[in-house]
């Protein structure tokens, strides 16, 4: 059996975990651009685990630089099986107070300014989405919370929007009657791109605020999200640890491994050769490369 490699994106304090050993920062070359930064490979009690801080360190890059799919490419070409995305959120719901944990499970793409797919250019593909988390991942999840005594709101519709300016008051509405439970502006189009590279995708959302909706708590700001972020920091640390204790060491099915098998709709002699050795990390189980993994 195929050993496991949890990757996980998100912020300094998701990779400052204790217990971490072999501990060390390794550049990874993408033909898709540069990613956010290094990645952080480290074991955990005997499981791989691979961190790439998102917004690079010293959170550098906004949601809407960042390039998403070098990030999903290095993390392929890293080892990555399974993939955890931890990131802060608006709450579009009353009972999704700031502190809470939630794991959606569907997401709203509102982001209209990124490239949303490896395929294009030459060679067309086209991958279910209808599901978008993995309902394994997102279990394993909810029981290591369950384990760490860390509060969850288990599913939930997430709304992603461009940024990195925070929702007007009439979109927050908005937001709230296509019954989207949270907002945030980094899940899209890292899940789809996660899905396109046969990654096991499952987001865990801290909320940090009410967005711009609620009459009675002051409009989003970025020093009330800091703080949530640091209230929480001990939290998320104890959520990561408690996952990467319960996690399979090897690797489970999964629907989102054959995302792939029957994608593609250009023929193989139309298939532009350059395009095909960007694929290597990301389709080449499928599109047959030298060098797909």
């Amino acid at each position: 059996m195929t050993e496991a490699v949890l990757g996980i994106i998100g912020g300094s304090g998701v990779y400052d975990i204790p217990g971490l050993e072999n501990s060390r920062w390794l550049p990874i070359e993408s033909p898709w651009g540069q990613p956010s930064d290094a990645i952080l490979f480290a074991e955990y009690q005997g499981l791989k685990l691979r961190f790439l801080p998102r917004h690079g360190r010293g959170h550098r890059l906004a949601p809407n630089e960042l390039n998403y799919r070098a990030n999903i490419d290095v993390l392929k070409r890293a080892g990555v099986t399974d993939l955890i995305s931890i990131s802060a959120v608006g709450s579009l719901r009353e009972h999704l107070a700031p502190g809470t944990f939630v794991l959606p499970d569907q997401y709203i793409d509102r982001t209209h300014a990124r490239p949303a797919s490896f395929f294009g250019g030459g060679i067309v593909g086209h991958v279910g989405f209808a599901e978008p988390v993995s309902a394994r991942l997102r279990g394993l999840v909810a029981k290591a919370a369950g384990e760490a005594g860390v509060a969850f709101s288990d599913g939930g519709t997430l709304v992603v929007i461009e940024g990195p300016q925070f929702s007007t008051r009439a979109e927050s509405e908005m937001y709230r009657t296509l019954k989207a439970d949270i907002i945030g502006m980094t899940a899209m189009p890292e899940a789809k791109l996660a899905r396109e590279a046969e990654l096991p995708y499952a987001t865990v959302a801290m909320v940090t605020d009410y967005d711009a909706w609620h009459p009675h708590h002051e409009a989003v700001d970025v020093q009330a999200v800091v703080a949530t972020l640091h209230a929480n920091r001990d939290k998320a640390q104890a959520l990561v640890s408690a996952i990467a204790r319960g996690f399979p060491r090897q690797v489970e099915d999964d629907p989102a491994r054959t995302a792939l098998d029957h994608a593609f709709m250009t023929t193989p002699e139309a298939r532009p050769s350059g395009l095909m050795s960007r694929l290597d990390a990301v389709a080449g189980r499928v599109l047959g490369n030298a060098n797909g993994k």
